[in-house]
């Protein structure tokens, strides 16, 4: 059984954030890194904020899309408080 990730990047170029589902995290955060993923090209390096697993895809699409609402970036500016204000 496959398991999905959701996970949140912060660029240290630009300190934004970006959010991603994937079934191998180790190999995508390399290729954000790499400059590899067209979306986040121009933002690298990448550092790993925050992950989340699931036990399938279609749940971890739909918490990548909450994650992308404002209430979802509310959650996580709440969850990461303490991380990114040092």
């Amino acid at each position: 059984m496959s398991k999905y990730y959701v996970y949140v990047l912060r660029s240290l170029s630009d300190k934004q954030l970006y959010v991603g589902l994937t079934d191998k995290l180790p190999a995508r955060l390399k290729e954000h890194n790499a400059g590899r993923v067209a979306s986040t090209r121009r933002r690298v390096p990448f550092e790993l904020l925050y992950w989340e697993g699931c036990l399938n895809r279609n749940d971890a699409a739909q918490r990548e899309k909450y994650l992308k609402t404002a209430w979802g970036k509310r959650y996580l500016k709440n969850r990461l408080r303490r991380y990114l204000t040092g």
